[in-house]
């Protein structure tokens, strides 16, 4: 019984940082990355604003690593733990379970790897936060295809985690309501993935 209600407490708090604060993380990190559409000046303008915003590294530490971390490491143990039913009935949703395990593993392995390439190589003093730095990074025709990956896959898991919470937390409970958030998540992940793709361009 304590194992049951420890369970379903670790699947709400995993719910709830996958969209606050996570998910508001990746609505300002996109926000701040399409700037780049309307030129360097105008990406390295918002990136400084950022980096110079009060107390940074513990709001990084305490809204962003930690939330990220358990979000992360818990989604991957249900991604290998949860049963997939969509090769044995084909729903919709149940296909949309699998998409959400899946991109949820590719944005954890991406994430990682972006923040080794960008905030740790600015902690070491090898990099800044500007323009050039993703122009760099995208000079590379292996890293353009990641990171168009990882993009798109990270607000794949967001959109289609909106979902999965409204469901979770008891704001979409009729099967009526259900359909209606698969429509709305459904154009929130295209509209985020024109804003992803336009800005990965811009660097290009």
């Amino acid at each position: 019984m304590a194992g049951n209600t420890r369970e379903f407490a670790s699947r709400k708090l995993h719910s709830l940082l996958g969209v606050i604060p996570v998910g508001l993380f990746l609505l300002v990190h996109l926000t701040v990355n399409y700037l780049a559409t309307r030129g360097a000046d105008s990406f390295n303008a918002g990136a400084e604003f950022m980096e110079n915003l009060p107390f940074l590294i513990f709001f990084e530490l305490l809204f962003i690593y930690l939330p990220l971390l358990y979000h992360g490491i818990y989604g991957v143990y249900i991604a290998f733990t949860g049963t997939f039913n969509g090769g044995r009935f084909g729903y919709f949703r149940n296909w949309m379970y699998i998409l959400q395990r899946a991109t949820g593993i590719i944005t954890f392995i991406f994430l990682v790897w972006h923040v080794w390439e960008t905030r740790v190589q600015i902690a070491l003093g090898n990099a800044e936060v500007n323009y050039d730095m993703m122009v760099d990074i995208l000079s590379n025709p292996w890293m353009v295809a990641f990171y168009f990956i990882g993009v798109i896959s990270a607000v794949f898991h967001f959109s289609n985690g909106l979902w999965s919470f409204a469901v979770s937390w008891g704001i979409t409970v009729t099967p009526r309501s259900q359909r209606i958030s698969s429509y709305v998540t459904g154009v929130i992940f295209i509209l985020l993935t024109i804003v992803a793709v336009r800005a990965l361009l811009a660097f290009m």
